[in-house]
Order: structure tokens, then C-alpha cells, then sequence
């Protein structure tokens, strides 16, 4: 998991620190996910996902495939609403 967002992050060519603010974190913190010594929790692995474009199960290594998804409207308004809340 850990080398799959370095990865994602590396291909869009953003820094830990500017992805780091995206996530409302420090770069330290967010390095420490990159290296494992932090797990993920699971807030921030779904912000991942939709930074991404990606499915958290394809950050988890559950998947190969890099696309997210189909959501419903629904779906998109709940996840919209769980981000906001924090």
C-alpha cells in the first residue's frame, strides 16, 4: 500500500508537502504513511482515493485496477458530506 501512494503521488508530480496540504496534514505526518511506520486511517485513504482517482481498494492492494468506482449520486453526496465534516 505504502509504495502505491508514493507512486500515485510521483506520477502526478506533486511533493509530500503539497500533498500533505491537500490533506490538511503535516509533511512529516504524511511521510510517515509513504514509509509504513503510520497506518492510514481511513479518512485519509478515502481523500486519497478521490485525490487519486483511484479506489481505496487499489491503494489497500485488494486490486490492480487503478480506476475507481462507479458511484451513484448518492454515493458521491455521502462521500462529499464525510470530507466536508472534517
Amino acid at each position: 500500500m505504502y509504495k502505491r501512494i508514493r507512486d500515485l503521488r510521483e506520477d502526478k508530480d506533486i511533493s509530500q508537502t503539497t500533498l500533505a496540504k491537500v490533506l490538511g496534514m503535516s509533511q512529516t505526518g504524511y511521510s510517515k504513511y509513504e514509509t509504513g511506520e503510520n497506518d492510514i486511517p481511513t479518512n485519509i485513504l478515502i481523500k486519497l482515493a478521490l485525490f487519486h482517482d483511484t479506489s481505496v481498494d487499489y491503494l489497500l492492494g485488494l486490486t490492480d485496477e487503478r480506476k475507481p468506482y462507479l458511484h451513484s449520486k448518492a454515493v458521491d453526496n455521502t462521500i462529499n458530506k464525510l470530507l466536508k465534516k472534517e
